[in-house]
């Protein structure tokens, strides 16, 4: 009974540590998350000075974050860098205008909730936009509407810079690179007399690079740290079951081997 009441003991604190460990971390990243958010925030209500102090609370916990050993790729290390660089010049700058104020802090919003959200990203719920703007190019492009065109454009390369720095961080290096490669494409080429038919063979291409990205987001994949909870979970049961199953045809046969000696004896 004193065994089955240690392996109990080993099954609680198999289950609990990873549990604890993955809260832990995500407590911190929470934090973070919260304070990019309220940046954000600040900025649309063009309170500038709070929401450097905000960006400047940012760095410090983030610090700490990192004395804790957090494990970053660089990457992420250098995706968050570049996008805090970029809000807290966006609001102490005195020539930007707000909405490319907010334009900058909702990147770096992006990046940082990227990072710690394990699903659906707060930048995937950009997709019905984009796709939206999308398609309205490849229509002005089949009806010939060059400067409705050009507007959509601009429009779309608006909303792709807004997501970009958290494809970094979510989305495998040579599938942002493709889809770099066509947004490029349509950019450089945007007043060149290319005919409809070759800019929609590129765009169509684009937009299924686009719609596999969205849709690789939008499932719903298990948490490897849970997952293994779920195997040592699992495993730590079997093990108690068989130990309790061992223990109890030991003593059904130890029953059996006393029953027989006392029939001899009878």
């Amino acid at each position: 009974m004193r065994c089955l009441k240690i392996v109990y003991v080993l099954l609680i604190i198999i289950i609990g540590f990873p549990i604890a460990s993955h809260a832990n971390g995500h407590d911190h990243w929470g934090k973070l998350d919260q304070i990019s958010d309220q940046a954000l925030q600040l900025v649309k209500q063009e309170r500038y000075e709070e929401a450097k102090g905000m960006l400047d609370y940012f760095s410090e916990e983030f610090l700490k974050v990192n004395n804790e050993s957090y494990s970053y790729s660089m990457d992420e290390l250098r995706v968050i860098t570049v996008t805090h660089d970029s809000a807290l010049e966006a609001v102490t700058s005195t020539s930007l205008s707000l909405d490319d104020r907010v334009k900058k802090v909702t990147q770096f919003r992006l990046v940082i909730d990227a990072i710690r959200s394990e699903h659906q990203p707060l930048w995937t719920e950009m997709e019905s936009s984009i796709m939206t703007t999308f398609n309205q190019m490849k229509e002005t492009i089949v009806q010939g509407d060059t400067q409705t065109y050009q507007n959509q454009l601009d429009q779309f390369l608006s909303k792709y810079d807004m997501i970009h720095p958290s494809l970094k961080v979510d989305v495998s290096p040579l599938t942002v690179q493709r889809l770099d490669s066509h947004v490029s494409f349509l950019d450089s080429y945007r007043n060149e007399s290319l005919k409809g038919s070759t800019r929609l063979q590129q765009m169509e291409q684009m937009e299924l690079d686009l719609r596999t990205i969205f849709d690789n987001m939008s499932e719903d994949e298990a948490d490897p740290s849970l997952i293994w909870v779920m195997i040592s979970t699992g495993s730590a049961i079997i093990l108690t079951l068989s130990y309790v199953g061992w223990r109890k045809y030991k003593g059904d046969n130890h029953r059996k081997i006393k029953q027989r000696e006392f029939d001899d004896e009878a």
